[in-house]
């Protein structure tokens, strides 16, 4: 295989290759960034009103779904920037080569 086909296949080698590291990094050994996350409750034995509990540490949602919600937009929106320009250039090169052609010139 030669060409733009095997770029292509080489660039998804590498991103999966980047996968697989970066789940080793979160997954990997058992005091890694996920196992660390886990930690077991001891069980209960008999019912404990929610008001006797102690308080656990909480990330409120908002926050975080507020900037995914901003970061994806972000990367939409630079994506459509780069088709934008990447268009224009195309048509400024279209107009020339046209130009060219109705003059005859190389």
């Amino acid at each position: 295989m030669s060409g733009p086909g095997r770029t292509v296949w080489r660039e998804v080698r590498r991103l999966a290759v980047l996968a697989g590291v970066l789940l080793a990094v979160l997954i990997g050994p058992p005091g890694g960034a996920l196992g660390a996350m886990a930690q077991p409750t001891p069980p209960q034995d008999e019912f404990v009103p929610i008001s006797e509990l102690e308080p656990v540490e909480e990330l409120p949602a908002a926050p975080l779904l507020i900037a995914a919600y901003i970061f994806v937009w972000l990367a939409l929106l630079g994506y459509l920037w780069s088709i934008w320009r990447r268009l224009g250039s195309v048509e400024r090169e279209l107009q020339q080569l046209s130009r060219r052609d109705r003059s005859g010139g190389p």
